[in-house]
């Protein structure tokens, strides 16, 4: 099996001086700088007995050294083991408790939680201090063996651990490499840490960002467009958030492809990054933690009657599964499987209700309602569970707000459950309200209520966090 460790060093081979990251302070890493800094880190944790059966829980700057480290670990034969960011100190101490693990890796300030955290007082710290010498030869990892251990968002209960194991990891990035494939050097704008590995294996240069995702909301467009620009950025991968405060600014000239996900990509938005660049490529990618890719769709081939089908509460169209992809629909809930798709949780109790075992093969529960059209095309209907009833007919969210979205004045909406029935939550201008709730009768007896800002999820700001808005309107 050929692992990331393996793509990273012939990609280094290929091109040992081409940038591999660029870090949020424009500090640049070639791949030869990178790959020697993970051989000496490499080095120096082996040194303080950290080998197989390791499980690290990393704690570090989004920067070349957590990659680095990433891939020392892996060539000790370790297991990294990744926090949910969104989560902040609450993430650390879950994943700490959790998943079992035996050390714990901090660069900068992210030291004094060794102090400061009772979970991680009795296991061994590594600092990024590397260790010269002779040249390194790791291990080489079996496909079974555990690479990393991330988590779910955590919106709709305690985070699940998730281990992904080297044969995963490596299926995946021969499922995203495809799409992401390019004949020359892309300088990439990359927000989500899977594709910087993806990159970094494919030999690709990851320009990280310059602001914390986590505070997506105060990210002003001028500053995005200005890092983008300063860096020379070429593609972007990034969530619909961003794509919205992209749209809002002047978008730079070397920008030729947007690939979003994440996050549902509305047809509005994708019609406001091509009014601020004519011509710019938009890739929507469809996934989820357990399973990344699932489906993609190039912007340029949804036709009239697809948007004709989204405005009539078609709900929303994320386009062809990917290849080597099983997909189904089963009692209106979208099933994959496939080596990229996970097959188990690090608690076995996680996987009855998120697990079917069907003539060998593990099918993932997405927990998304959807259909697939004659085309063999996905289209999204909403999670399960979120539907409301009107007269007797089942209303998911999407088949209303993909609408909405395109109505005067809005910019947020969100279609909800409440005591008195269903209801259009809309942020936006006020002033529309009685062209809101006249266009809301076409879907049935929905409640329209105007709301000053809806609340989203915390990872990547693209999501609206219906809890926390169901919430919200039981206590006014």
């Amino acid at each position: 099996m050929a692992s990331l460790l393996d793509d990273f060093a012939a990609a280094t081979l290929r091109h040992p001086e081409q940038v591999a990251i660029v870090d949020g302070k424009g500090r640049e890493t070639t791949f030869a700088q990178l790959k020697s800094r993970a051989d000496g880190l490499a080095r120096a944790w082996g040194a303080q007995g950290i080998g197989k059966g390791d499980r690290v829980l990393l704690a570090m700057h989004l920067d070349a050294d957590l990659y680095a480290s990433l891939a020392a670990l892996w060539s000790l034969g370790a297991t990294v083991v990744l926090p949910e960011p969104a989560m902040g100190l609450a993430g650390l101490r879950h994943a700490a408790k959790v998943a079992g693990v035996t050390a714990f890796c901090s660069s900068g300030l992210y030291g004094v939680l060794k102090l400061a955290l009772p979970e991680l007082w009795s296991l061994r710290h590594l600092r990024p201090r590397i260790k010269p010498d002779a040249p390194f030869v790791g291990v080489s990892p079996s496909a079974d063996d555990i690479a990393l251990i991330s988590f779910t968002s955590g919106t709709t209960g305690a985070p699940k651990a998730i281990p992904r194991s080297h044969g995963f990891l490596s299926a995946q990035h021969h499922a995203i490499a495809p799409l992401l494939a390019s004949p020359v050097p892309e300088r990439d704008l990359v927000a989500f840490p899977v594709f910087v590995l993806i990159n970094i294996a494919s030999g690709q240069t990851s320009v990280l960002p310059n602001w914390k995702m986590s505070r997506l909301r105060k990210l002003k467009a001028a500053t995005l467009a200005q890092w983008m620009t300063r860096q020379k950025v070429t593609r972007a991968l990034i969530p619909p958030a961003l794509c919205e405060k992209l749209a809002k600014t002047g978008i730079p000239a070397s920008l030729h492809t947007v690939f979003t996900g994440g996050g549902p990509v509305f047809p509005d938005m994708l019609d406001a990054l091509r009014a601020a660049k004519p011509g710019v490529e938009m890739i929507c990618v469809y996934g989820s933690t357990e399973a990344e890719p699932i489906a993609y769709l190039d912007a340029k081939d949804i036709t009239q009657d697809d948007l004709a089908k989204m405005q009539a509460g078609g709900g929303l169209l994320v386009g062809h599964p990917v290849e080597n992809l099983g997909i189904r629909i089963v009692a209106g809930e979208i099933q994959v499987s496939g080596a990229h798709v996970n097959g188990g949780y690090l608690d076995p109790r996680h996987d009855a209700e998120n697990k079917t075992h069907d003539d060998g093969a593990i099918w993932h529960h997405t927990g998304d309602a959807g259909a697939l059209d004659p085309q063999d095309r996905l289209w999204l209907l909403g999670r399960v569970g979120t539907d409301v009833v009107i007269h007797g007919r089942r209303l998911f969210p999407f088949s209303v707000e993909v609408a909405a979205r395109g109505w005067e004045g809005v910019t947020q909406c969100a279609l909800i459950g409440t005591k008195t029935g269903a209801c259009l939550v809309i942020e936006g201008n006020a002033d529309h309200m009685a062209a809101w709730a006249a266009r809301a009768a076409s879907f049935g007896a929905l409640q329209v209520k105007h709301v000053a800002k809806i609340p989203m999820d915390k990872r990547h700001g693209s999501k609206v966090d219906r809890i926390a808005l169901g919430l919200n309107q039981r206590t006014r």
